[in-house]
């Protein structure tokens, strides 16, 4: 499916299309770790296989064990927003949210280079 979103976009199918890379930093509050880490495995496999998903990897700073990071590449923004929405994400951030000690960071760019 990830292979047809592409094909999609080279074919000129979905015009103005380009590329999101979404970087998302996530805090874990003292004694959660392992619960964002869970939360973060669950979501993964789901995510990956969504058709605009390129790919979705998940992080855990080696420096300080409560920091987390999910890097996604999208086929485009539509693609990121129909993930924000599917129920998986949803029941991903509900869960997530509860164990941060920190508002969770996202930044979505476009590579310049």
């Amino acid at each position: 499916m990830k292979i047809a979103a592409v094909q999609q976009i080279q074919r000129g199918e979905r015009k103005g299309a380009v590329e999101q890379y979404v970087f998302v930093r996530l805090h874990a509050r003292e004694g959660e770790e392992r619960g964002v880490e869970e939360a973060l495995r669950e979501v993964t496999g789901p995510s990956r296989e969504e058709a605009g998903c390129l790919s979705f990897h998940t992080f855990r700073s080696v420096r300080d064990p409560r920091l987390f990071y999910i890097h996604s590449r999208w086929v485009d923004e539509a693609a990121f927003q129909e993930h924000a929405r599917l129920p998986h994400t949803v029941r991903f951030l509900e869960r997530v949210h509860a164990l941060l000690d920190q508002p969770r960071d996202v930044t979505r760019t476009e590579m310049i280079g």
